[in-house]
């Protein structure tokens, strides 16, 4: 018997801080010399040796079936050379599945950057260009040893497409 894929429609969503504020923090542009506030990255990242790099991802589309967390620390995303891109994020739980009801797509600028809460779970970078360079910052073995994946293609025959 062959089971049926839905695919499920997630509307894009212009970022803010405000409704970006569930899943993390969005972090733009400060003056040079501003002192440290709230409005800084609030990282963690005690639980290990922090990682900063450069990924180069491709041909990544917008549609995803995997969202995917990290418990021991915060994750730092942004693109390079100011290419748009595409994040779909659930809120923080105790559960093992993210809350589906709570899953958002957003639009994000190539001229800031995410932090991603302990926990927040999340499917991309995703974009419509041929490639996109990412600074990425969490810790060394954070995709060795907490790294959670649901696959939602598994587990409930779902996709989901980002859609503007």
């Amino acid at each position: 018997m062959t089971s049926v894929t839905t695919v499920k429609s997630l509307a894009l969503i212009n970022i803010t801080t405000e409704n970006f504020k569930p899943y993390g923090q969005l972090i733009t542009p400060s003056e040079d010399g501003k002192v440290y506030d709230e409005t800084d990255a609030q990282l963690h990242l005690e639980n290990g040796i922090p990682r900063f790099y450069i990924m180069r991802l491709e041909q990544r589309g917008r549609q995803f079936h995997r969202i995917t967390r990290h418990q021991q620390c915060t994750q730092c995303l942004g693109s390079l050379e100011g290419k748009e891109w595409l994040m779909a994020v659930a809120p923080p739980g105790v559960k093992d599945y993210p809350d589906i009801t709570q899953l958002k797509a957003f639009t994000i600028p190539g001229n800031c950057f995410i932090k991603l809460e302990v926990g927040t779970w999340h499917a991309g970078p995703y974009f419509d260009h041929e490639f996109v360079d990412f600074y990425n910052l969490e810790l060394s073995n954070t995709n060795v040893i907490d790294h959670f994946t649901y696959n939602f293609l598994e587990k409930d025959n779902l996709r989901f497409e980002m859609v503007s």
